[in-house]
């Protein structure tokens, strides 16, 4: 009976098809520097946007893959064929969890080490099946003013959220090592975001590589507000200065800031009570002058 319910393997998952598989992988290499398979696209893109994308190995026929972003983990199958894209854990037929076996033997060569700090080393959490969603494809709409692009672009830069999800936005350029970004954090972080008045979603880059290496762990890392709080308290382990770290997602909010010639940090973009898009270069003089021009 068991296995009639498990053919030889079974998939907790959601499949998504995906026809001509040509991405390049990126993912960390083996020590044995083996060759790995091609990315799948959607993998591609999580990895453009800063996720840490890890090989499990070929099993029956399958390529595993574990992506990490935000501290969530998510696992990723292959197969042969290329014709499909999966996502979930891998059962074998007798109920055993495929996938939990492969990312022990990846904890036990040591070369995990990245993924287990972005996770947080949370245990219990390999055990759970990915849950993660899909974002929808969002067609790129018309703009009246070249500021209604530039906070659209925001909207879609990769950031971290401090503070209440139903509080008006302010999004703000921030290199991990600035003085004066550290200052404005110090202005808002207890009276405006600690208060609930405003989510301010930093948007990490970063100026030289190891700036650019710690923002990329903030953007990747388990609790990432809790990670950004400690290290301007000091911690100077809350953003480990990793060079093995994909830094794609930093450098396409550099992208960003280059394209509309900004060049400051902090830079803060918000929408006034007016309904139109301001802009405040540097560490306001007066937050509290910013915080009564939200809606």
């Amino acid at each position: 009976m068991r296995k009639s319910l498990f053919i030889r393997f079974s998939l907790v998952l959601c499949a998504v098809l995906v026809m001509g598989f040509a991405g390049t992988a990126n993912a960390q290499n083996s020590s044995q520097n083996k060759k790995l398979p091609d990315l799948p696209p959607p993998l591609l893109t999580m990895q453009e946007a800063g996720a840490e994308i890890q090989y499990l190995g070929h099993k029956d026929g399958l390529d595993g893959w574990v992506a990490v972003q935000n501290g969530q983990q998510q696992y990723f199958y292959v197969p042969d064929h290329g014709k499909v894209f999966l996502m979930g854990l891998l059962f074998d037929r007798d109920g055993q969890a495929v996938t939990i076996r492969q990312v022990q033997e990846l904890q036990g060569s040591g070369e995990s080490a990245l993924i287990d700090d972005l996770m947080g080393v949370n245990k219990a959490a390999i055990e759970k099946a990915a849950q993660g969603n899909s974002a929808a494809a969002r067609t790129q709409p018309e703009f009246k003013t070249p500021s209604e692009r530039l906070y659209y672009d925001l909207e879609n830069a990769n950031w971290i959220a401090l503070g209440d999800p139903n509080a008006p936005v302010v999004y703000s350029f921030m290199d991990p090592q600035c003085p004066h970004c550290h200052e404005f954090m110090k202005d808002v972080r207890e009276n405006y975001i600690g208060n609930g008045l405003i989510q301010l979603r930093v948007i990490p880059v970063g100026f030289t590589p190891e700036t650019q290496a710690q923002a990329a762990f903030l953007l990747a890392a388990n609790a990432p507000q809790q990670r950004w709080y400690a290290h301007l308290d000091g911690d100077t382990e809350a953003l480990p200065i990793k060079a093995n770290i994909n830094k794609q997602g930093v450098q396409r909010n550099l992208a960003v800031m280059q394209s509309w010639k900004l060049n400051v940090t902090p830079l803060s973009v918000y929408r006034g009570k007016d309904g139109t898009v301001k802009i405040i270069q540097g560490r306001p003089s007066t937050p509290s002058k910013l915080m009564n021009d939200l809606p």
